[in-house]
């Protein structure tokens, strides 16, 4: 596949420092070091990429542009008449999103008694959920603690995170791990049955577990299949929240549904309500490529904002640091971190190691960019520059087979385009991944608008202003089981009074004042991929 001359010749110098580069342990870069790269290099600190919030309750605070665009939009529900008095749907709890983080609520608040609904905007299990690989962050090995896991977490994330949200996530990651197990998940074990762990970037112990480079399909399959198996449990397919719903004591009580193949309107009644709603990938902020599904754009923090949630971090984002930049049919596919946890490393054109394999994302990143730009070390592709990741190095460390055994989703996606990346390397670049920033909540999964839950990667505040691999996947089954529970305990407590959406006409005024709104229907639902 890699036809090109240029190409050729610089896999050949990587293959020529290949016994060499494997007999490096390069040096982690000093906290100085990573400040200034990041600085000049990661996309976070480009000043002209974001801009201040004109209205609402982080007005003032600046977020990506393209973000601004759509929470100043016009809310789709305007002009449009809608009889709230009349309930197409009826729920204790409302789940908005059918992905891992909406279905581990569902499980839960089933479970605690709730009637419980789902809406998701595309089919039950469509998330950025079924796209993790790499692995699930748990400290249940006797040489670990859930302590040493918050502070690899809390200094990974720049000493960002909201504490107590990361202290939940740490403490609960143990017996997040043997929920699953019982649901069904199955993580690699070795053949006493004991949980195989690895490192992940920023880790100072081995406490990734994973199944295969598959892990977040194996989840999200177990995840599904035990929503399905309550019928109980309404699913909405293919039906998108467009407005959340308030009553007149100024409580989320709902939300406004639209059917994605007819546009029709459709008013779902509910004591609580979740938003899982997901990332923001397909955004596409600074014109990155993403790893993310087709549906991840950001509704959960419109709807939440313009009802009144506060936002927290949303200027912050992950590039993951390998996603795919050669053949442009992947372009932006998510290249597991686990790669690279398994003995591949990053080199440059002339075959050069260039940072540590497991720098924190955000690092990694940065360092691939620099490579790239300021020192002009990238390997020219169609879609412009990227660096090696030498999976050759893996069965050379570990013995042959392993790749098969380890990442064999990598093995096939590269071999539909004639790479085989046990013999040769792989060409990446960094791909837009993870929004780290989201709606602010209380350890208890509420927002700062009553009886508004969130769960996943709407959130934020967990990881901080970065995340370490692994901890995604565990904070979608935390914090889901978490909104799930307690949405189902406040509901037995409601009582909803008569609805209204008069926050969305109002947020729309205030946008007209100040001169701000833009031509963006909001939220987007999908991508625009529009060709002109």
């Amino acid at each position: 596949m890699y036809m090109d001359q240029t190409m050729q010749d610089s896999i050949a110098r990587v293959a020529a420092k290949r016994e060499a580069n494997l007999k490096l342990d390069p040096r982690r870069m000093t906290a100085e070091e990573k400040d200034a790269l990041l600085a000049k290099f990661h996309p976070d600190y480009n000043p002209d990429a974001f801009a201040a919030l004109d209205v609402g309750a982080n007005k003032g605070d600046r977020v990506p542009k393209e973000l601004k665009a759509i929470l100043q939009g016009t809310p789709r529900i305007l002009g449009k008449t809608v009889d709230l008095s009349k309930a197409d749907y009826e729920a204790d709890v409302l789940i908005i999103g059918g992905g891992g983080a909406g279905c581990a609520a569902a499980i839960e608040a089933y479970r605690g008694g709730a009637k419980t609904m789902i809406a998701t905007k595309l089919r039950l299990g469509d998330a950025n959920t079924m796209m993790a690989e790499g692995g699930i962050q748990a400290a249940d090995k006797p040489n670990d603690s859930p302590a040493q896991h918050f502070l690899d977490a809390y200094g990974g994330g720049h000493f960002a995170a909201q504490k107590d949200l990361l202290c939940k996530l740490v403490c609960d990651a143990p017996e997040a791990i043997a929920w699953l197990t019982e649901l069904g998940v199955e993580f690699d074990k070795a053949p006493d049955g004991t949980m195989i762990t690895t490192h992940g970037g920023g880790t100072s112990r081995k406490r990734m577990h994973a199944a295969k480079d598959y892990s977040g399909a194996e989840i999200m399959r177990t995840l599904r299949d035990e929503v399905l198996s309550h019928p109980e449990i309404e699913i909405a397919e293919f039906t998108a929240a467009v407005e959340l719903l308030k009553d007149e004591k100024g409580n989320c009580g709902g939300a406004v549904l639209q059917n994605m193949e007819t546009g029709k309107l459709l008013v779902a009644r509910a004591k609580t309500v979740i938003l899982a709603t997901g990332g923001a990938g397909r955004l596409h902020y600074q014109g990155f490529p993403t790893s993310n599904h087709y549906g991840a754009t950001a509704d959960g923090l419109v709807l939440g904002y313009r009802a009144g949630a506060k936002l927290l971090y949303a200027d912050t984002l992950q590039y993951h640091p390998t996603g795919a930049a050669f053949p442009a049919q992947i372009f932006g596919a998510l290249v597991t971190e686990k790669v690279r946890s398994v003995g591949a490393m990053l080199v440059n054109a002339d075959g050069e190691v260039f940072m540590h394999p497991l720098e924190t994302r955000d690092v990694a990143a940065a360092s691939i960019i620099r490579e790239c730009t300021e020192r002009g070390k990238g390997v020219k592709t169609p879609e412009g520059s990227a660096v090696w990741l030498d999976t050759p190095m893996i069965e050379l460390r570990h013995g042959a087979g392993t790749i098969e055994k380890r990442i064999p989703a990598m093995l096939r996606m590269f071999k539909k385009f004639g790479i085989d990346i046990r013999n040769e390397p792989i060409l990446v670049y960094p791909t837009l991944h993870y929004q780290n920033g989201g709606l602010h909540i209380a350890v208890n999964g509420e927002s700062d608008l009553p009886n508004l839950f969130v769960a996943g990667e709407a959130v934020g505040g967990i990881h901080g202003r970065n995340r370490l691999m692994g901890n995604s996947l565990l904070d979608v089954v935390v914090f889901g089981r978490n909104a799930g529970q307690n949405a189902a305990a406040r509901a037995k407590t409601v009582t909803v009074g008569k609805l209204n959406c008069d926050h969305a006409a109002a947020f729309a005024a205030e946008c007209q004042a100040a001169n701000a709104a833009t031509q963006e229907r909001s939220p987007r639902l999908l991508p625009d991929y529009a060709r002109h």
